[in-house]
C-alpha cells in the first residue's frame, strides 16, 4: 500500500487544521484506515481509527471531542479534522491502512505495527 499524507502546517493554539491521507494498491473501501503521530522524543502512538464503511471510529483519549476522523471511499482518502489545537498535538502525523480487509480490529490498529509508512505531514502548534 502506498500512502501520502497532507494537510500539516504551523498553527496557533486554540487553531484547526484538516490533515488527509491518499491509500493507493489495494481496494480502499475493504480496509479499515487509522492515523498516528509520533511527536520527537516519543514513540508513535494511536490517534484514530475509522471502520471500512465509516459506521465506526476510535479516537484516542488525549483527542477526543477535539479531533474527528473521516473518510471518503470514493477518493480513496482518509481525514484527520483537528480543532482546538494545543502544542503538545504537536508531531508529524501518519496515517495507515489494516493488513487484513473486512473487519475492524481496534486492537491491531491501536498496535500499529505495520511494515511500511508514508513520509507523514508535520503538525507544529504554538503556544
Amino acid at each position: 500500500v502506498q500512502l501520502v499524507e497532507s494537510g500539516g502546517g504551523l498553527v496557533q493554539a486554540g487553531g484547526s487544521l484538516k490533515l488527509a491521507c491518499v491509500a493507493s494498491g489495494r481496494t480502499f473501501s475493504d480496509y479499515a484506515m487509522a492515523w498516528y503521530r509520533q511527536a520527537p522524543g516519543k514513540d508513535r502512538e494511536f490517534v484514530a481509527s475509522i471502520s471500512r464503511t465509516g459506521a465506526f471510529s476510535v479516537l484516542s483519549n488525549s483527542v477526543k471531542g477535539r479531533f474527528t476522523i473521516s473518510r471518503d471511499n470514493d477518493r480513496n482518502t482518509v481525514y484527520l479534522e483537528m480543532s482546538s489545537l494545543k502544542p503538545e498535538d504537536t508531531a508529524v502525523y501518519y496515517c495507515n491502512q489494516d493488513t487484513a480487509p473486512r473487519r475492524f480490529d481496534l486492537t491491531e490498529m491501536q498496535k500499529g505495527n505495520f511494515d511500511s509508512w508514508g513520509q507523514g505531514t508535520q503538525v507544529t502548534v504554538s503556544s
